[in-house]
């Protein structure tokens, strides 16, 4: 990579959504960064239900949680499976995952996620704007689908919790509901629309147009393994690669659920487990949905794409090195069933990708404090795809030095020390 003199030289560990945007941003103030992709088979950005949801702050961990764990490690086919040769090894993420169920931590990551996904549609956009690709977004809104209001009722405390950071939401009877997705099943009687959250039509094609844009404004991606992080004393100097060394000013780690493995020799500890998602993706459904779909008795997300209808969701935590399980995604063809009952499922492709989640929901962003030239952007969980745009935002105005009006504390990977 080729440098000017006064301008850093910036290496981008990770080519998933999130280091794209964070790489674009800087390539915008003509920082020229290079990204090394690994193309790790399993990363999570192409395969994601697609969903912007700047309003969900509500962290995975809410009061009551420590009711479910009994049946995330008993039930192979709940929302949520551990198996039994990983409750071990998962044992102490899911202890901090309880703990941060108390209800001042849940406000505290409600409040962080709030300050970094105001704005998520705005920044997507914006980028797309600038590499004519705005026909990726589409702007129908989130449906939350509920059987009755007894199950309404079930998500009151999350639903409370995003409405008091601003979202704006409308709760609908069955007629509401019918009007606006006529083939939903009937049995489905109440729903929350969401009417400012949006979604992606093609998760990968929009990886593909952030790529470009960063080459298009004078960045570099390459493909290259980092396997570790290179240092002179407490400074880093760049990365060391399946393809050789690479000088680095600044090294910014966003690779995802891999990025604790990088930050391990360095005695940075971060809890960072991958939750393994899932997806189907129908061609010829045979069904059509107006925008993003939730059944909240299923867990899911359904999606209308560019490629077909997606139903994607399911989490599984068996590691980074286990091979996908099937069954899993077979599983959520009774997901789309439940909603749509008519369906067509044949011809459907599947994939496995992993998500990189932290107890309390809250990504790590930021320099480190223990180590020069480091920055963060990784663990995202759930909200890759919305929390890229504006990460790529408030990362690259900090590393640019421009001193964004954006508190870094809340996200500190020493924060679990």
């Amino acid at each position: 990579m080729e440098s000017a003199s006064n301008e850093p030289r910036i290496v981008v560990v990770g080519g998933g959504i999130v280091g794209l945007c964070v790489a674009w941003y800087l390539a915008q103030r003509g920082l020229r960064p290079l990204v090394l992709e690994a193309r790790k088979p399993h990363a999570a950005y192409p395969g994601n239900a697609g969903a912007i949801s700047h309003g969900s702050v509500a962290p995975l961990a809410m009061p009551g949680v420590l009711r479910q764990v009994p049946k995330m490690l008993t039930d192979p086919a709940g929302a949520l499976h551990i198996p039994a040769r990983y409750w071990l090894k998962a044992m102490p993420w899911l202890l901090r995952f309880v703990a941060s169920a108390r209800t001042a931590k849940v406000e505290a990551a409600a409040d962080a996620l709030a300050s970094l996904l105001f704005g998520a549609l705005e920044r997507h956009k914006e980028i797309l704007a600038a590499e004519g690709a705005l026909d990726l977004i589409r702007e129908e809104g989130q449906l939350y689908l509920y059987r009755d209001e007894a199950q309404m009722a079930k998500d009151a405390a999350s639903l409370d919790l995003r409405r008091r950071h601003g979202l704006r939401m409308e709760v609908l009877d069955r007629a509401a509901l019918a009007a606006l997705e006529p083939e939903v099943s009937p049995a489905y009687t109440r729903a929350v629309l969401l009417p400012d959250h949006g979604s992606c039509v093609n998760p990968a094609r929009l990886a593909e147009v952030v790529a470009h844009g960063v080459r298009r404004m004078g960045g570099e991606v390459r493909e290259a393994e980092v396997r570790s992080i290179r240092m002179e004393g407490r400074r880093a100097t760049g990365v060391r690669t399946d393809a050789g060394d690479v000088p680095a000013d600044i090294v910014v780690l966003a690779a995802g659920a891999w990025s604790a493995r990088l930050l391990a020799p360095l005695g940075v500890k971060v809890p960072l487990e991958t939750q393994r998602g899932y997806h189907v993706t129908l061609p010829d459904a045979g069904v059509k949905a107006g925008r993003v779909l939730s059944p909240a008795d299923r867990k899911v997300f359904i999606t209308p794409m560019e490629d077909g209808l997606r139903v994607a969701g399911s989490v599984e935590f068996a590691g980074l090195d286990a091979p996908p399980n099937e069954a899993r995604a077979r599983l959520l063809l009774d997901d789309l069933r439940a909603v749509f009952p008519h369906v067509r499922t044949e011809g459907g492709t599947t994939w496995m990708g992993h998500r990189p989640c932290l107890p309390d929901s809250v990504p790590v962003l930021g320099p480190l404090k223990t180590w020069d030239g480091i920055w963060c952007a990784f663990g995202h969980g759930h909200l890759g795809l919305t929390g890229s745009a504006p990460t790529g935002a408030v990362m690259a105005a900090a590393i640019a030095g421009e001193k964004p009006n954006f508190d870094f504390a809340p996200f500190s990977a020493e924060r679990f020390a």
